[in-house]
């Protein structure tokens, strides 16, 4: 199958005909997703894959995005490896939010790497846990055919992602999932994504905020210096959108690009998303 099959074969988006309880027991993982994006994680590793490479999850919290791609990948009994990479922390807050309002018994301290562990128990032979800083972390080359991006939250590091982790993608056969590539606090993921446009094809929009691409070309190290975003200016960013918007004409996108557009606008040279304040209304 080349690669046009394959995009064809994805822009149907039929994980959406995949009934909820085939999520299994990764119906129980707290996670931040929303349920087409948990669909979506399961299929890439139940029909998606082709065992052509390892999954690599970077921003897995205690697993929930982990586990949804692991019960794909028992399902389909692939012979490679799911890898979740996180600092494996948590803020109290974050905790009650997200952890014990799921029912997890309350517990001291921030590490929450022993808690993703034992809700991971079910996949724990395909599942490797990376613990830190992601740009402490390093990538042995192996080919990649799934993976998914929730810790671009500092343009750095999202430059930092793109170098340990796209040349190892392989054209036509391996998915990007941008996780946050529509949150208004984090513009340069759509940047990014538009000057590596040679490389990845836009499958489409998985609410809430993700977008789909395939590998369409081996991403090398001209194409990695083109898509440094760390040190671009507010107007090349506002131009990238612009190019984004129109990319994605026809996916009812706009009201996001706008949103995205003005949070720029009202905070002028950010790169770190935390330290967005909320973009203002649009104007009457």
């Amino acid at each position: 199958m080349d690669v046009s099959d394959r995009l064809k074969e994805l822009q149907g988006r039929p994980w959406l005909d995949i009934p909820y309880y085939s999520l299994g027991s990764a119906r129980r993982v707290p996670t931040m997703l929303s349920r087409h994006e948990q669909l979506l994680y399961y299929w890439l590793g139940a029909v998606w894959a082709r065992g052509v490479g390892e999954f690599v999850d970077v921003g897995s919290y205690v697993g929930g995005s982990t586990a949804c791609l692991a019960e794909g990948h028992i399902t389909a009994n692939l012979p490679t490896r799911i890898h979740a990479f996180d600092r494996f922390t948590s803020s109290e807050a974050l905790k009650r939010r997200m952890l014990y309002a799921a029912g997890i018994d309350p517990f001291e301290g921030e590490d929450i790497l022993p808690l993703a562990k034992e809700l991971l128990k079910p996949w724990a032979g395909r599942v490797t846990f990376h613990h830190g800083e992601i740009t402490d972390q390093t990538w042995d080359g192996s080919p990649i055919e799934v993976l998914t991006l929730d810790a671009s939250k500092v343009a750095l590091k999202t430059d930092a992602m793109a170098r340990m982790f796209l040349p190892a993608m392989v054209p036509g056969q391996s998915v990007l999932v941008q996780q946050d590539y529509l949150h208004c606090s984090q513009p340069w993921i759509a940047a990014q994504m538009e000057l590596l446009a040679d490389h990845f094809a836009p499958v489409g929009h998985c609410p809430d905020d993700s977008m789909v691409y395939l590998c369409t070309r081996q991403v090398d190290e001209e194409a990695l210096e083109r898509a440094e975003i760390g040190l671009l200016t507010d107007a090349e960013i506002f131009d990238l959108l612009d190019a984004a918007r129109a990319r994605h004409a026809g996916r009812g996108l706009d009201d996001r690009f706008d949103m995205m557009i003005r949070a720029l606008e009202a905070n002028p040279d950010k790169r770190i998303a935390w330290q967005f304040t909320p973009a203002p209304p649009p104007a009457e």
